[in-house]
């Protein structure tokens, strides 16, 4: 009795996922309307210069991803002069699921969802309910020069994006940002994981320049720019990258 009572539940509980996410989805598909995110700042170390760099976080450091959005959307005939709008919650003080190393649908299945539910115990934001939450966990570059991988999930609207507390790395963290946020308005990778090479013609910001190499941008959903075919650098800031038609389409900005 009591199994089957925890499988209603359950099922219950995925239905109501499942229908949540499909309403989500629709309205992120709407470019029409202002898409609101949320970005919430997480000390991800500890660190006593990770908490001053988030202390001094404003919502005025984001507005170059509303401005990329804006000028990208531009060149597509996006018919809406605001795109997009980000806000910056108050800093949360717990850590979300860790990303899981192994690769596999169980595992990704099961992060999500318990990512979905850290978000609704912490949530902390008061103002209008947004389309997108991200999660930026910050660190002490000098503590961590190497971060693990962040992720952006289309199913939830919802990331975990790990980036540096330093100033002089705000340019590249914008781009890593800006990057997630689209994989939650359904954009796919363009490149390879194996290698972290762009993949051609898609995860190139120019695929029919001649000579092919060196490209002078990066596809944003690429990561970097190829260099030769098998070098790539990562952009330095959003204005050395570009929304190429593959995302486009993949985000709903083109529908040829």
């Amino acid at each position: 009795m009591f199994r089957k009572l925890r499988i209603t539940i359950l099922s219950i509980i995925l239905v109501f996922v499942a229908v949540t996410t499909w309403l989500q989805n629709i309205r992120s598909a709407d470019w029409s309307q202002t898409q609101r995110v949320v970005v919430y700042p997480i000390n991800g170390d500890g660190d006593a210069v990770t908490a001053e760099y988030i202390s001094n976080l404003s919502r005025d450091d984001f507005r170059p991803i509303v401005a990329y959005i804006e000028r990208q959307g531009k060149h597509y005939e996006l018919n809406n002069p605001l795109p997009l709008a980000i806000d910056l919650a108050p800093e949360i003080d717990s850590q979300p699921p860790e990303i899981p190393d192994q690769p596999g649908i169980l595992n990704a299945v099961g992060w999500s969802l318990s990512l979905r539910y850290w978000s609704w115990k912490v949530e902390n934001y008061a103002g209008v309910t947004p389309q997108v939450r991200l999660y930026l966990r910050y660190f002490n570059p000098k503590l961590h020069p190497r971060l693990k991988h962040s992720a952006g999930l289309h199913k939830g609207l919802i990331g975990v994006v790990q980036v540096f507390a330093s100033h002089k790395m705000a340019k590249t963290n914008k781009v890593i940002i800006a990057h997630e946020m689209l994989h939650t308005f359904g954009a796919s990778d363009h490149y390879d994981p194996a290698t972290n090479l762009p993949s051609y013609p898609d995860g190139y910001a120019d695929p029919n320049k001649e000579p092919r190499y060196p490209q002078d941008k990066a596809e944003i959903m690429g990561g970097r720019i190829p260099i030769t075919s098998t070098k790539a650098v990562i952009p330095k800031s959003l204005s050395k990258t570009l929304i190429g038609p593959a995302t486009a389409r993949e985000i709903h900005w083109l529908n040829d």
